[in-house]
């Protein structure tokens, strides 16, 4: 990996190839001076000055090593064996001693949606034991738990604190991403909080 500029933050994005990966990649190179790390298995090299593309499972200690040293935040927007991936990205990040991370679980996990009375789906179980993983590390996490995405280009957003009932469904990628880069050029806001975002 090159050398960068310790004056940019370095931001890490897993599951870079997803949608909000992708969306999130653009808004930091359009609106921050930010250098990005994209990790993702199926990753292709890129040209730009301000990324460095990691191509692997994050199954693969080596390289997710790599990928989160030094960086100063680690996006994760991941589906699949979640609670597994949360294991092993935060014991990774304790390991180099990287500490901010936002996670991207879903609303519904805590039954806070109107009607759930508390009853949880089985679908959204997996995301419930990421979240828990990541809020019982060590690390300065902020989990996000969003609606519905969908590709509208607004960026309104309510942040809805855990504990409380969210009433609303979906929420554009744009916005999301809007959020991590205010985490990005504020280094403290929302930490160690977990937080509903809905339209």
């Amino acid at each position: 990996m090159r050398k960068r500029s310790k004056k940019m933050t370095k931001v890490t994005i897993i599951g870079a190839t997803g949608s909000l990966g992708r969306v999130l990649t653009q808004t930091l190179l359009n609106e921050t001076k930010s250098d990005l790390t994209l990790f993702s298995r199926s990753i292709q090299e890129n040209p730009h000055p301000r990324i460095t593309t990691v191509a692997a499972s994050v199954f693969d200690r080596e390289k997710l090593e790599r990928a989160v040293q030094d960086a100063d935040l680690v996006f994760v927007a991941l589906s699949g064996e979640l609670p597994a991936m949360a294991q092993i990205i935060t014991d990774t990040m304790q390991t180099v001693g990287s500490k901010r991370i936002v996670f991207i679980a879903s609303y519904g996990i805590y039954g806070e949606l109107p009607g759930q009375n508390g009853h949880v789906q089985g679908i959204l179980r997996p995301y419930r034991q990421a979240a828990d993983i990541v809020e019982n590390s060590d690390l300065d996490y902020t989990i996000l738990r969003p609606g519905w995405f969908d590709n509208r280009q607004d960026r309104q957003y309510r942040l809805v604190p855990k504990g409380d009932i969210i009433y609303g469904n979906d929420i554009s990628r744009q916005a999301i991403a809007q959020v991590v880069k205010e985490m990005v050029e504020t280094p403290g806001l929302y930490v160690k909080e977990n937080l509903g975002i809905i339209r």
